[in-house]
């Protein structure tokens, strides 16, 4: 059940109102009860604190929500071995059996087999008056509950209680709340914001290694890895097609200006009138170095024999 105010009713204040009297000063305390020995009825909405009935009244947004969040970003955060619960009555004392908005608790029944006392509870608080979540802290500590939180709606605000001081201490809204009972850090903004909950979810989930998570994780990356062979063949074959025509047209261009430079000297030569020999005509046919066939087109102009226009080309013996 979700609570929005509580109603504090005094002994005999109508047909409803009751009270739970704690026992005479001067007597020794009695044992206290367990926590699951119920003084308020479950599944009403009544509980009690220091023996007077307290109304715990349905919620409107936004402290509705709240609920929600917490509930939703701390179930994914619960590790093995605890279990969450949302509403769950506890006995702190004689004249006090209430719930938290939300707890976290030993899975592992006790000696007795019966469940054990919450070691994290958080609470939630709207309109209440924060006299209302200090005394349930402070009744939770007694009994033995390690850590209380309280998250306040309007003030978007976390708040843990402190026994140094005996009082709630803010936490940063950058802050992570690290616990045993959890199976990593549970941030503070996660608690406060929808849009950091599902972040917050997913790395938990992830971190339990839930079967069903690991199982669509794997899928996705033997796919990935399938398109991303796929994708990385057919770009090499693009690449490589477009890198052989890109070379083959260098290629041919160079073939082409060789070729060009080699007729140039001949029909040079064959204009002057200068005979090309066919010794002559295979050196220049044979040479493929651009620069040398420039310069041999430069000596046809001006070379009485066709034997200048090569001369230094061949090896000395």
């Amino acid at each position: 059940m979700r609570r929005h105010d509580h109603v504090l009713l005094a002994p005999g204040a109508g047909a409803s109102g009751r009270t739970v009297h704690a026992p005479p000063a001067g007597r020794a305390r009695p044992h206290v009860p367990h926590v699951d020995d119920r003084l308020a009825p479950p599944e009403t909405r009544v509980e009690y604190l220091h023996g007077v009935e307290v109304y715990a009244a349905p919620a409107d947004p936004p402290h509705a929500t709240q609920h929600f969040d917490l509930t939703y970003v701390l179930g994914a955060h619960v590790a093995e071995g605890y279990r969450g619960a949302v509403d769950m009555l506890t006995r702190t004392d004689l004249g006090s059996d209430y719930a938290a908005d939300a707890s976290v608790f030993a899975q592992k029944p006790d000696r007795a087999g019966r469940r054990r006392l919450e070691e994290l509870a958080f609470e939630v608080s709207d309109k209440q008056a924060l006299a209302v979540p200090t005394t349930k802290a402070r009744l939770l500590i007694a009994r033995g509950v390690r850590r209380v939180f309280c998250i306040l709606v309007k003030q978007r605000r976390v708040m843990e209680w402190s026994r140094e001081t005996d009082g709630w201490r803010p936490l940063p809204k950058d802050a992570v709340i690290e616990d045993p009972c959890l199976v990593r850090p549970l941030p503070i903004q996660a608690l406060l914001e929808a849009a950091s909950s599902d972040d917050a979810v997913a790395r938990a989930l992830l971190d339990k290694r839930v079967p069903a998570l690991e199982a669509a994780l794997a899928e996705g990356e033997a796919r990935g890895e399938a398109r991303g062979e796929a994708r990385g063949e057919a770009r090499g074959e693009a690449r490589g097609e477009a890198r052989g025509e890109a070379r083959g047209e260098a290629r041919g261009e160079a073939r082409g200006e060789i070729r060009m430079a080699q007729e140039a000297i001949l029909t040079v030569l064959e204009s002057r009138g200068v005979a090309t020999p066919a010794e002559v005509a295979r050196a220049i046919a044979g040479c493929e170095d651009l620069g040398k066939l420039r310069r041999w087109i430069k000596r046809a102009a001006t070379a009485t024999t066709a034997a200048q226009v090569v001369a230094g080309s061949r090896r000395k013996r």
